[in-house]
């Protein structure tokens, strides 16, 4: 039966029975019920007023304007709906539905209308490729191809979820420390250039000899407060340069390369780029893409373009017959815990799951790091905090302290 066969069939009979089999506990349950059982049927049709097709030079703009867990939510609630046992086209509508006024309900609108027309999804998807990633499009079509579109869509939205949760790990991680140092580091500057100044021409007029301490921090701050605008513009500027500078190609490269030599983060940076790397893997692997596809693929997952440039090599090593696990070693990057599993998931015909393995240690390993890092981070700036504020005050009170002594 063609897919747009479904276009005036009444599902109102079976939709009872399909929402009494779907779990009501599940999250899903109630946004899934509403959009199923409004007015007690489904229309797989969208009228005319409701289409509105998007030009290729709007998909770009759109793209920016779609949020990540909107696309994850959207993904889960497409997967649920086609286990519940309802046809690609009717599931679609009633996303469209459910989506109302998003900026991603126009793009999943035209979606269906092309799936309606009788393209596949992956091919659907393949239009909006900006919105929907090569690794999203790639496990679609792996699915529609092996009749498991349902079970892959929802490894797709428990692979999306699972990255941002790790996105939002690191993020959390360093939130708290970066605020300390801006604020720190804003206290500083505002005592440098407005608050000593002041406290300085006191002293400047005592006509005596201050102590050392005292005078650098006066040279410092009459420096910082002569020339604040100049130090802002240089700043702002330097800031500026860097940014392009590591934007670019061969900026990001040596970046990245540094970053991975970092002390204290490096071993964050690579262990985030492993679990995303053995995730992304497994998950393809699971779907039926093959190795060399699925490496094809995971290389734009992956953040860091040092970790990137040795995939041509390994997918290149692997096309020669090499065993994955040696390829990973040779390159020097990962560590031993990987390449080991990885051959034991060579010699057992399991690679997928040894890779979801792996990606559940350093899923488990990044907790820990990140953990670790704050309660390290912490004391370390208030150290340095600690520093900076003891010298301003000796600096300021040493002089009251000499004159003290006189009278």
């Amino acid at each position: 039966m063609h897919i747009s066969d479904y276009d005036n069939v009444d599902f109102s009979d079976d939709f009872p029975s399909i929402i009494t089999e779907f779990d009501q506990s599940s999250p899903d349950a109630d946004i899934i019920s509403h959009s199923l059982m409004s007015d007690n049927h489904l229309s797989a049709e969208l009228s005319p007023r409701e289409s509105n097709p998007v030009s290729k030079s709007d998909i770009r703009e759109l793209a920016t304007r779609i949020k990540s867990i909107e696309l994850r939510t959207t993904t889960r609630q497409l997967a649920t709906l086609l286990r519940a046992g309802l046809p690609l086209a009717p599931a679609l509508t009633a996303l469209v539905e459910q989506l109302d006024k998003s900026p991603l309900a126009s793009v999943m609108r035209n979606i269906y209308e092309r799936v309606n027309a009788g393209s596949s999804l992956a091919d659907a998807l393949q239009n909006y490729e900006p919105v929907f990633t090569p690794l999203y499009i790639n496990m679609v079509h792996a699915g529609e191809a092996s009749g498991t579109l349902a079970e892959v869509l929802m490894q797709l939205a428990q692979l999306l979820e699972k990255r941002q949760r790790l996105v939002n790990k690191v993020k959390a991680a360093l939130a708290y420390p970066i605020l300390m140092t801006i604020v720190a580091a804003s206290v500083v500057v505002f005592l440098m250039a407005f608050v000593i100044p002041s406290i300085a021409d006191i002293f400047l007029d005592m006509n005596r000899t201050l102590p050392k301490p005292t005078t650098i921090l006066i040279n410092v701050s009459m420096f910082i407060k002569t020339h604040f605008i100049s130090i802002s513009i240089i700043a702002g500027l330097g800031i500026a340069l860097v940014g392009t500078y590591v934007k670019s190609k061969n900026g990001k490269y040596h970046w990245d390369r540094v970053k991975l030599n970092l002390p204290i983060f490096k071993d964050l940076i690579l262990k985030v780029e492993i679990t995303r790397l053995a995730r992304t893997l497994g998950v393809m692997l699971q779907s039926g893409i093959s190795i060399l596809d699925a490496l094809d693929i995971a290389k734009g997952v992956l953040q860091n373009s040092f970790i990137t440039s040795h995939f041509n090599q390994i997918r290149d090593d692997i096309t020669k017959g090499n065993p994955i696990a040696e390829t990973f070693k040779k390159t020097g990057l990962f560590p031993p815990v990987m390449h080991h599993t990885i051959a034991v998931g060579e010699m057992s015909g399991n690679l997928d799951e040894q890779l979801m393995n792996i990606a559940d240690i350093f899923d488990e390993e990044i907790d820990t790091l990140t953990r670790s890092l704050t309660t390290l981070l912490e004391p370390i700036i208030l150290i340095i905090m600690g520093l900076v504020v003891g010298f301003i005050v000796l600096a300021l009170l040493l002089p009251i302290f000499e004159i003290n002594q006189i009278f």
